[in-house]
This record gives structure tokens, sequence and C-alpha cells, in this order.
């Protein structure tokens, strides 16, 4: 399975039409936002824009309309959860997270989770920092910001049948 995924996209709608449009190339069967979408207009032009793909996300520490976000969720078929949380794709479990405090912070807590090897992979967002290593076997994946803020625009593409990922710029 091919999944899209994405982060810190912080309204910047041009970041988000980029995304939408490498997912639809690539042909992505599901997409995950990893928070910071900021308000719900943009995660209706996330979602709304990839055509029925389903998108799974958490929040952000940014996200402060979370009843606004909450309702473009439902009404889209969006499912939107608090982190941390474990869903399926692809037969791989997979654990999404944001972040918390500093980068720094945010990597080491990332880190001791993959080196447990409860989860397939362990992705998440906040740094604006592109990552992607192995930690026991386990794939950690940060796709960047797509809103270009701090660091050039990405967002990445997860292969759950080899666990192998590719971020791209936007």
């Amino acid at each position: 399975m091919l999944v899209g995924v994405v982060s810190d996209t912080h309204d910047v709608l041009d970041g988000v039409r980029a995304a939408v449009r490498l997912f639809r190339e690539h042909g992505v069967e599901h997409v995950v936002h990893l928070g910071d979408y900021v308000a719900p207009f943009s995660l209706a032009e996330l979602a709304g824009g990839l055509n029925g793909v389903p998108v799974t996300g958490v929040f952000g520490n940014n996200d402060g309309e979370k009843i606004g976000l909450l309702r473009v969720a439902q009404g889209l078929g969006v499912q939107l959860h608090d982190q941390a949380t474990t869903i399926e794709l692809g037969g791989r479990r997979i654990l999404l997270i944001h972040g918390f405090g500093p980068p720094e912070n945010t990597r080491e807590i990332v880190y001791s989770l993959a080196s447990s090897r409860r989860w397939d992979a362990v992705l998440y967002g906040h740094t604006h920092q592109p990552d992607l290593t192995y930690i026991r076997g386990v794939l950690v994946l940060n796709p960047g910001t797509a809103s270009g803020i701090l660091n050039r625009p990405t967002a990445a593409i997860l292969d759950t049948r080899r666990m192998t990922a590719k971020v791209i710029n936007l």
C-alpha cells in the first residue's frame, strides 16, 4: 500500500495543493497528516482535493480550532485523533505522533518509541525537518513541513509492503 505522509501545513494552501498533486501523481491509497493543519479550511483543502482517498490524522500543537477541525473531518470522512494514535495500514501497525517541545525532545521520544519495536513504523511531524531512519528495524519517518516554514516544503510517500519511504520536495 502506498501512503502519502504530510505534516505541518500551517494553512499554507500552496503547500497543501502541492502535496495533493504529489499524492495523486503517485496513486496513494491513504494519506496521513501528522498535525498542525491550523484552521479547518486547510484540512478541507487537503481532503477535498484527494477525491475520496482516505485521510487519517492527529492534532498538532498549533491546531487550536479543534471543534471546527473535527466538524470538517466528520463531513469529509477524515479520521482525526489526539496524538499519539496507532493505526493499521497495509497490514502494518503505524504510530502517529505530532511532537512535543523542542525538536531534540521530539526526536528522543520518537526514537525511544521506535526502539520498543511495538510498531512497524513511527511517523511524526512538529520539527519541520525531514527524517527517514530505521531504529531496531522500525521505520521512523518525518515528512518535514509542507508549508515551507523553517525548511523547504516536503512530503513523503511510504510503501507499507516494502517498509520504505522517500521524502520528496514539493
